[in-house]
């Protein structure tokens, strides 16, 4: 059995063993990572570090193995917060967290020279470890070769040769785990190659690898490549012939601009029985709620307030789970970076650098992510442009908003026949709004309070590949938990407050007041002068105050507002009411002030600490509420 108390850190069993998986981007290690732990795995932040995780359990015969799915990297050297999250948890230097007991360092097989850059300092960590070389399958079907065994030879491991697609081929994988149970000769400490004193007293005594030497680790990696008797593989004809097209500068605007309205065309096109599906469940489920409940407080708080609030936002799920099951497919078939070289030419044009469209194309989820991420653009000033930028990204919180606006208002007519509607071109509308706004405010920063030259992009394309449905569905099942947690927490509490205001005060029988004469509507009618320019009502300016909290927010704000004022024993359809108090202008006027507007106080938060203090997330709030109230009055003025 493997003596756990012998690694840095551990004097006493302490359960499963901890496995660290590790390797380049694009080399197969969250793959790998998927078909080992299945649907077992839970997503954090590392102790500290506003950085996420991954971790996940392999059920084995034998026991049970904790593995950790760290960021992908090309080296350990602290020149990005990747690199800098890799190497403390391999060093054991979070606190709460220990070291790991054994590590599975993932590598391509065709592209063996390169990343075996990586393997060196892995290595002299000292940790067990097993090498795992993906794409056996296309190293041999494009004449590539390999000597496994003079490979594990020249690095004192085990090389196990698989294809991470196929359970089949990842026997040695779950012997090097079993083996961390039962003991065996699939286990074996690393030689430590290089050892030096951490850097700025960091971990005084502690000795690291020798991890800043990148030219002479370029040099040993050719060398060991050489002395396994590597033969790259020859080119890829079908992705030469994919990127042919792709990287065209004018075929591949013209084709992502094509993937992109086919992704918002089946947002409304192919969710729309999902969500009736959706919306018929929850109204049968709040209807039957309501003929075995009795009268009380608690029927009104379960029925108006939480059915009506958390209900409404719970029937665009589907939306947001197709536009997640599109971004997985594209990222997995390796067309997203395709899509960053294309981008590329644009973000040296407004002085941002290619590193930049990573983390913005992250924000399309969520800008909080984003922003941390930005961390990887090495360049200070192009790192505070790219956060302060990042918000104008329509994230997955505002599909909620505009799906119900636009499908309330903006009647569903085709324009390229079954293809594209009018309703998603109103929706790439939108999502191209955001992206001019933070194109022209990029340029505007670079040229006045970050003026500088950028930085070059250097990327390494990953093979073309086809999408698994293990990956995919993993995926789906993460987005849907999140955003379940995000409706079962905020929104939830949100509406249960809304609906106390909408109680008070008590009229003289002891009854509810009109929504008007409630604490929450006078609160409302407070903000309704500043708002009505807009368009706006008192109703929509509680759901602007609300929608600080999340975005998404206002639709269980406006549910549980009209869910209170209606006198319909029916589940009250929002669409319908929202037709009667809002006409087109104002309509789009909200729809322009959710483009623009910085409506998410945790987005705040974590720029104030990216950046260390108040000035820029002041002045990235005050702009973007200044642009949002602009461009709703305007178009409120127009229309």
């Amino acid at each position: 059995m493997l003596d756990r108390g012998s690694a840095p850190g551990a004097g006493v069993d302490r359960g499963a063993p901890l496995v660290a998986v590790v390797g380049p981007p694009n080399s197969g290690k969250s793959t790998l990572f998927n078909h080992l732990t299945g649907l077992r795995q839970r997503v954090a932040n590392y102790p500290g570090v506003t950085v996420e995780r991954r971790c996940g359990t392999v059920n084995l015969p034998v026991g049970p193995v904790e593995l950790i799915d760290l960021p992908g990297v090309h080296g350990l050297s602290p020149r990005s917060l990747d690199q800098m999250v890799t190497r403390d948890v391999l060093l054991g230097e979070f606190e709460g967290d220990r070291q790991p007991d054994a590590i599975v360092l993932v590598l391509d097989a065709t592209r063996l020279k390169s990343h075996l850059m990586v393997a060196e300092p892995v290595l002299a960590l000292g940790l067990p470890t097993l090498v795992v070389l993906t794409m056996a399958d296309e190293l041999n079907r494009r004449y590539g070769a390999l000597r496994r065994s003079s490979l594990s030879e020249e690095l004192g491991v085990e090389v196990a040769l698989v294809n991470a697609r196929d359970a089949a081929t990842l026997q040695p994988v779950r012997a090097f785990l079993k083996a961390l149970h039962t003991g065996g000769e699939e286990v074996r400490a690393c030689p430590i190659v290089a050892v030096a004193e951490h850097p700025e007293g960091r971990g005084a005594g502690r000795a690291l690898p020798m991890i800043d030497l990148f030219a002479e680790r370029r040099q040993r990696a050719r060398e060991l490549g050489r002395s396994a008797g590597f033969q790259a593989p020859r080119p890829s004809r079908t992705n030469e012939r994919l990127d042919a097209l792709a990287l065209h500068r004018f075929w591949g605007p013209v084709v992502f601009a094509g993937v992109v309205a086919v992704v918002f065309q089946s947002i409304f096109a192919w969710a729309v029985p999902l969500m009736d599906g959706t919306e018929a469940a929850i109204a049968a489920s709040g209807n039957y709620l309501g003929s075995v409940l009795p009268e009380s407080w608690f029927r009104s708080l379960l029925l108006d307030g939480v059915w009506a609030g958390v209900g409404s936002v719970m029937v665009f799920l589907p939306q947001i789970l197709i536009l997640f099951f599109f971004i997985a497919i594209l990222e997995d078939s390796g067309y997203m970076a395709r899509a960053a070289v294309i981008a590329d030419r644009l973000m040296h044009r407004v002085g941002l650098q290619g590193k930049s469209f990573l983390p913005l194309l992250s924000a399309y989820a969520c800008a909080v992510p984003a922003i941390m991420s930005a961390r990887t653009v090495e360049d200070e000033r192009d790192r505070i442009a790219t956060i302060f930028v990042a918000p104008f990204m329509t994230c997955s919180a505002r599909l909620p908003v505009y799906a119900l606006l636009i499908a309330a208002f903006i009647p569903a007519q085709p324009i390229l026949g079954p293809f594209f509607g009018t309703q998603a071109a109103v929706l790439i509308g939108l999502y191209v709004m955001g992206v001019v706004a933070a194109i022209v405010t990029a340029a505007l920063l670079k040229r006045t309070l970050l003026r500088g030259r950028s930085a070059p992009f250097v990327m390494e394309l990953p093979p073309y590949r086809l999408p698994t449905v293990r990956s995919i569905l993993t995926r789906l099942l993460d987005r849907t938990k999140v955003f379940l947690r995000r409706a079962g927490k905020i929104i939830l509490a949100v509406t249960v407050v809304l609906w106390v205001f909408t109680q008070f005060p008590r009229m003289p029988g002891g009854e509810a007041p009109p929504i008007g004469d409630s604490a929450l509507g006078q609160a409302g009618q407070v903000i309704e002068p500043a708002i009505e320019p807009l368009g706006f009502d008192w109703r929509i300016g509680i759901g602007l105050v609300t929608s600080l909290a999340a975005r998404e927010v206002i639709v269980g704000t406006l549910g549980t507002i009209y869910g209170v004022e209606s006198d319909d024993e029916e589940a009250f359809e929002l669409q319908a009411a929202l037709q009667q108090d809002l006409d087109l202008g104002s309509a789009v006027a909200l729809l322009v002030f959710f483009v623009f507007a910085l409506q998410c106080m945790s987005t705040v938060a974590i720029m104030r600490r990216e950046t260390g203090g108040w000035r820029w997330p002041a002045l990235q709030f005050c702009y973007m509420l200044l642009l949002a109230y602009a461009g709703a009055w305007v178009a409120n003025a127009i229309l």
